[in-house]
């Protein structure tokens, strides 16, 4: 079933293997995240991972948003700190 609204959040990372590592350490996150007003899909294409938000509403959407988000960004943060580049 389609929801109301959407958001499509790209990020696109200096390499492949950036972005490989951090698709795996948020893809476990799809489907897991509860919620009955958003739903979330993602994908990566070479070093761009994106992520589709889907919503009931618009306060819902916002939510999913900085979910989102901020799971990426721990993701590519941790990845940095493994890698020595923070």
């Amino acid at each position: 079933m389609a929801r109301a609204h959407d958001a499509v959040l790209s990020f696109t990372f200096e390499d492949e293997r950036r972005a490989r590592t951090v698709e795996h350490s948020v893809r476990p996150e799809v489907g897991a995240i509860a919620g009955d007003r958003t739903t979330a899909t993602l994908d990566r294409e070479a070093a761009t991972v994106t992520v589709t938000v889907e919503a009931d509403d618009l306060v819902a959407l916002r939510a999913g948003i900085n979910t989102w988000s901020t799971l990426v960004s721990v993701g590519e943060a941790a990845d940095a700190t493994a890698c020595g580049s923070l």
